[in-house]
């Protein structure tokens, strides 16, 4: 067996339990292993000059100088993939997004400590989201992935459908209605490349609903800052919502998305459910509900990503009629989702983001 050295990661945090329990955390996965420590930007600053890690993961509100401008610094002289750690406020919400503006590959929630299923949700993210920054496009140049799956072996973990949330598709052809509806899936690198698409649509674009990985209240001030910038009137979906022409859906972080049809209006159902596909809110679930509920009315759209999430609901949505975008390899982040969609056969179109906002308009209006 091919052995390789791990993903090395340096853990950014002035508090030292915190610094504990993530170490435990990605120390969980067989393909990572922590470096070193740092109480604030200068320690790390001094560890780095040392050994150079594969991924940091980042703190925001740290003594002596803050996790933004130590991020802008870091970006600026050495650019290292870094995922930045927050607490779940609304304050460290609107923080992140500046984050992820200055070069912050991905948002991850500290670890949720004194419940079982909360910490084993907590590690799932937290080592996913590292491993994708790993192999991370940065300044326009992709780092090689620094591991391979290491000798130590242990049992997969169950990995939930979408099936968990609603049935598969019926295969009973969908009436096409006045009106498309776009949807779109994303992941790692999501936040910056939606706010390129996002912001060369026109205030009439077809309606769309988003699902991008993203901590709960995050979406919320993702939406905000989005609705800031483009003429599109972007919100955070709430249940019940309409799909309209001109509004854009932003599936709330932690709660599933799903597209419902009333005659011939659409609307969105926000509701709890298990990890689909590794993800809540999850790609593969949004897809499905547009195949189920929309079928050849709907575009489908599967953009940088790490994981297979939306690929089978990709699929689901080409089978039901309608039609399909993967962003191409060199200008996604991380080519993971967009690659597994391709794999299986349900692409229409493959095109770099630049032309994605243009294509799923043309797509959505040549039914």
């Amino acid at each position: 067996m091919v052995v390789s050295r791990k993903i090395r990661v340096l853990i950014v945090d002035d508090s030292a339990t915190v610094r504990q329990t993530l170490g435990a955390v990605l120390e969980s996965d067989p393909q990572i292993e922590v470096m070193g420590v740092a109480s604030d930007p200068y320690v790390a600053a001094r560890r780095i000059r040392e050994e150079i890690p594969d991924v940091i993961t980042l703190d925001v509100e740290m003594p002596r100088m803050d996790g933004i401008t130590f991020l802008r610094k870091l970006m600026a002289q050495h650019p290292i993939p870094v995922v930045m750690c927050s607490s779940l406020t609304e304050a460290g919400s609107e923080t992140l997004m500046q984050a992820l503006e200055a070069g912050a590959v991905d948002v991850i929630l500290k670890p949720k400590l004194g419940v079982a299923e909360a910490l084993a949700e907590s590690r799932i993210r937290i080592c996913d989201a590292v491993k994708a920054a790993a192999g991370a496009r940065i300044n326009g140049r992709r780092a090689p992935p620094p591991a391979t799956p290491h000798q130590v072996v242990r049992e997969p973990e169950k990995k939930l459908s979408a099936d968990a949330m609603l049935p598969p598709p019926s295969g009973r052809a969908m009436a096409r209605t006045t009106e498309s509806i776009i949807c779109i899936g994303a992941s790692t690198g999501g936040t910056e490349s939606l706010r390129e698409v996002l912001e060369a649509l026109p205030a009439n674009a077809p309606g769309i609903v988003i699902v991008q990985h993203m901590p709960e209240k995050f979406t919320a001030s993702f939406a905000s800052r989005l609705n800031s910038l483009c003429e599109v009137d972007v919100k955070e979906a709430a249940d019940g919502d309409a799909v309209l022409r001109g509004r854009v859906l932003i599936a709330p972080g932690n709660l599933h998305t799903m597209i419902e049809r009333s005659g011939a209006n659409y609307h969105v159902s926000v509701k709890q459910g298990p990890l689909v596909s590794r993800h809540r809110p999850s790609v593969d679930v949004l897809f499905r509900s547009a195949a189920r509920s929309a079928g050849s009315n709907a575009v489908g759209v599967i953009m940088t990503g790490m994981g297979d999430d939306g690929a089978r609901g990709m699929a689901e949505m080409k089978q039901a009629g309608a039609r399909t975008i993967a962003q191409d390899e060199a200008t996604s982040v991380v080519f993971g989702m967009p690659k597994e969609a391709i794999a299986l056969g349900c692409v229409d179109r493959i095109v770099p983001l630049s032309q994605i906002a243009a294509e799923m308009q043309r797509l959505a209006a040549s039914r």
